[in-house]
């Protein structure tokens, strides 16, 4: 993509040199992570509160593994009530979604792999629920375990990034944090206040959670 189609969708422009700032912060938090993980290992990144660019700093969180041209990576939208990821990046998901392989235990998950339009990175998408609403069981379930197994087992060069719920309000981000090896907190500048931060961190195991980052595209 070229970097005016990169920009529309949000995702950080590494063509243009106008933003190696940015670029730079994203290679940084990569290469943070890499030094404290296994590898092949997954990421969950979740906001404190709504509104804070957690989407954000998953997508390009997980593009920036693809700067490396052995390693690839798999985006995948949990964020099962306010999914974007599809959204933002302008996929059509007639195809649908993590949701519908959870919910049908037929279903394949090639057909829920998603092209993005930049190489090495992939997207499975939030899907939509065949039975209306969504429960935070869906992550409990031992397709979605499977599935994470599957995933990470069949590419030794895969990284896997969850882009989940807001950390507060709802335990599904908790939920989730057990399937991840690794827990990243987003904050949006100037909107969560220490007090939101420290609440939302202490939702997660010390053990796998990696730290804060603070987002102004919030």
């Amino acid at each position: 993509m070229t970097p005016a189609q990169l920009a529309e969708r949000s995702i950080i422009p590494y063509l243009d040199g106008a933003n190696r700032q940015l670029v730079d912060s994203f290679r940084d938090l990569r290469t943070r992570l890499l030094a404290i993980s296994n590898d092949n290992f997954i990421t969950l990144v979740v906001p404190v509160s709504k509104g804070c660019g957690g989407s954000f700093v998953a997508r390009n969180l997980a593009l920036s593994v693809t700067f490396d041209q052995s390693k690839t990576a798999l985006l995948i939208d949990c964020n099962l009530h306010s999914p974007s990821q599809h959204v933002s990046m302008k996929i059509d998901t007639a195809r649908g979604g993590l949701v519908n392989y959870l919910e049908d235990p037929e279903s394949e998950v090639d057909p829920m792999i998603y092209g993005t339009g930049i190489p090495r990175l992939k997207l499975i998408p939030a899907g939509k629920s065949t039975y209306g609403d969504v429960e935070s069981e869906h992550f409990t379930s031992f397709r979605m375990r499977l599935l994470l197994d599957s995933l990470r087992s069949s590419y030794s060069d895969r990284y896997i990034f969850l882009d989940g719920p807001p950390a507060l309000g709802s335990p599904d981000a908790r939920i989730l944090s057990e399937l991840a090896d690794v827990v990243v907190l987003v904050a949006g500048y100037g909107r969560n206040t220490p007090a939101d931060i420290a609440a939302a961190a202490g939702s997660f195991d010390p053990r796998k959670f990696a730290g804060v980052v603070f987002n102004e595209n919030a």
